[in-house]
Formats: structure tokens, C-alpha cells, sequence
């Protein structure tokens, strides 16, 4: 239900917002499927190929771009990490 609520909210923000894309919402929705199978935790820790492949975002260049953008216009709080042996954080605004 909480995800509903995120997605629903995201859509209406979205809806006057020119600078959001299909890679955008693929990747937003991605994140929600992930936190699903992750018992709604907030913030959830992931790598990026692990929400690369939900959301079929084969550039490694343009999900941290997505992501970067996302965090910009305020849809949630990236928090990327250098060491590859270490899951980013992604907050969600509840």
C-alpha cells in the first residue's frame, strides 16, 4: 500500500514536470519494485546493476545520470557510493 501511495504521488508531481522521461519512471518504478521484495525498508541499499535489470536500463552512464537527475529534482535522496563492494543508498520522501 505504501508503494501505491509513492508511485501515485510520484505520478502527480511527474505530470507537469517536462524534465522526466520513460527512463525516469522505469527506473522509480524499479526502485519501488525493489524496496517491495525488500519488506518496504527506507532507505533500501542496492547496487545498480540489481535495479538496472528491473527497470531494462542497459547504461550503466545513463541509470547514474537517471538517478542523479531524480535526486535533483527532488523525487528522492541519492546517496552513491565509490566502492564497488558497497550497495548505494536510495531514501525514499514518505
Amino acid at each position: 500500500m505504501e508503494n501505491l501511495k509513492l508511485l501515485s504521488g510520484f505520478f502527480q508531481a511527474i505530470e507537469n514536470d517536462f524534465r522526466v522521461g520513460t527512463t525516469h519512471i522505469a527506473i522509480f518504478a524499479a526502485l519501488l519494485q525493489f524496496r517491495a521484495s525488500r519488506d518496504f525498508v527506507n532507505p533500501i541499499q542496492a547496487y545498480s546493476i540489481e535495479i538496472q535489470s528491473i527497470a531494462k536500463v542497459m547504461s550503466h552512464k545513463t541509470y547514474q545520470k537517471c538517478m542523479r537527475e531524480l535526486d535533483d529534482y527532488g523525487y528522492l535522496i541519492y546517496v552513491p557510493t565509490k566502492n564497488k563492494n558497497r550497495r548505494s543508498s536510495i531514501y525514499f520522501h514518505l
